[in-house]
């Protein structure tokens, strides 16, 4: 066998002298029983792993649960493949695409898939993009609306002629952000009546020649309720024979997008309108993957102008993007590939149906206790919203959720947009691992509170602040 000599003592003074990463080495011990690190101020000095784990672990059990979080869209469980799957992503930045390139392989076969899902003219050539959720997409999808009214008035711009939207107000805020950043002047139609979204007529009505599109949302947020979009295509093309107003039409389908394709397949909302010219849909909602991530899809090339586009070389090769930020983690990307990859067409339209058929039978159990009144019932979005009961005068829809909270159910309770804010409605947010064992033990717990809620002299006080949790 070989023998081995030691190393001379001048290599074992460098070794001894050579730096040790701070993390592979544990923290004084000692002080970890000694004294708490402070809150609001970087501590001294380090404090073991496990005692840093444990002072975050405990803090973090005062939140509530999310799988009884009845207010979210965002998806609450995955199979646990899916989150070791994550874990071995979290580390990949999403814009180096040099570097990883199969990641953004499995981003563009996404786009595809979704190209596809959503009938694209030709998917080979819609593009379209990953972003952190459908907030940012909408911003990108209002950019190229903006760009391309510019181009198509340059001789009007910037001058006298500003820039304007039209969509219902019932949008989500990323909308309004928009508009404010990007300064595009906000068309909103109110709420009329028991109309609580956008409508085609009125939607035509407030276009004009510097409207850059009309935003139509598959899936309020405020109801579960479509909006009526090859309604308002039509609307639009009217108006073009009537005044040559070429306006394109953006799909906020944040979560109708990944619900519509499998359970309404006849409906016509999509790029099968040729007015349609961008949908976006977040991935972290009726996607089923854990947040953060959204599409933005465009019809195609012209769609989306190339001056937009930035094309980078410093991480390496020459790299397009079109997004508001930059470093991200690929592992939702990765997520929505293996969720695409795990579910198929069949698999995604069962997970959808039994998400709906949990809302539609919960809805009705609720409008059969006879102290609410139902606006939607969940046989779209699997979402539905209602209100308390015209001759119900001892509670109202805060003092329901107030007091369902304290059962550890999340439910809602808001006021509506302009023209219908005397509306307080609850609404339920039904998801993928929300089941029907779920539902019975929120009636149950429902049912329960009514005979004291029924009992009171009528509704409790309440901040005016809680009432604005969906305004902007």
């Amino acid at each position: 066998m070989t023998l081995h000599k030691g190393a001379p003592a001048g290599d074992r003074r460098a070794e001894a002298r050579r730096p040790v990463n701070p993390f592979y080495g544990d923290a004084d011990p000692v002080a970890g029983f000694a004294s708490s690190p402070p809150r609001h101020a970087l501590p001294d000095g380090p404090v073991s792993p496990h005692t840093a784990y444990q002072f975050v672990h405990d803090e973090l059990m005062l939140d509530g649960n999310a799988r009884l979080n009845l207010a979210t869209f965002v998806t609450t469980w995955m199979e646990p493949q899916a989150g070791i799957l994550m874990a071995e992503c979290r580390d990949k930045n999403m814009i180096d695409k040099d570097e990883y390139p199969r990641t953004a392989e499995l981003e563009k076969r996404c786009v595809a898939m979704l190209a596809d899902l959503w009938h694209a003219p030709d998917p080979s050539s819609a593009v379209g993009c990953s972003t952190t959720g459908s907030s940012e997409a909408c911003m990108l999808a209002g950019m190229a609306l903006k760009r391309r009214w510019m181009q198509r008035n340059g001789d009007r711009y910037p001058g006298a002629a500003r820039p304007n939207l039209v969509m219902g107000a019932n949008v989500q805020v990323c909308w309004e952000k928009f508009c404010n950043f990007w300064e595009v002047e906000t068309r909103l139609v109110p709420m009329e009546g028991d109309r609580f979204h956008l409508d085609a007529e009125t939607a035509a009505g407030l276009c004009d020649e510097n409207t850059i599109g009309v935003v139509a949302v598959l899936g309020s947020t405020f109801d579960g309720s479509y909006e009526p979009v090859a309604d308002i295509c039509a609307a639009l093309d009217a108006l073009q024979e009537r005044r040559g107003w070429d306006i394109p039409v953006h799909v906020d389908g944040a979560s109708g997008a990944m619900i519509a394709p499998f359970l309404d397949p006849d409906l016509v909302w999509d790029f099968r309108l040729p007015r349609v010219a961008s949908i976006n849909t977040s991935g972290h909602k009726y996607g089923l993957v854990y947040p953060g991530v959204g599409w933005a899809l465009w019809r195609d090339q012209e769609a989306l102008p190339e001056e937009l586009v930035f094309r980078v070389n410093y991480l390496g090769g020459d790299m397009p993007t079109f997004a508001l930020n930059f470093s991200r983690p690929g592992a939702q990307v990765a997520a929505q590939y293996y969720t695409f990859l795990r579910l198929g067409r069949a698999g995604y339209r069962a997970v959808q149906q039994a998400t709906r058929d949990v809302a539609c039978t919960m809805a009705e159990r609720i409008g059969a206790l006879g102290d609410f009144r139902l606006l939607t019932r969940g046989d779209q979005l699997p979402v539905f919203a209602f209100t308390t009961a015209d001759d119900v005068k001892s509670f109202d829809v805060f003092d329901v959720s107030r007091r369902m909270r304290e059962r550890g159910w999340l439910v809602p309770a808001y006021t509506f947009p302009p023209h219908r804010e005397d509306l307080s409605v609850l609404r339920i947010v039904c998801r993928n691992g929300f089941s029907h064992d779920l539902g019975e033990m929120f009636l149950t717990d429902l049912e329960q509170l009514l005979p004291k809620l029924r009992d009171q002299s009528g509704p409790l006080q309440r901040p005016e602040g809680m009432a604005t949790a969906f305004h902007h």
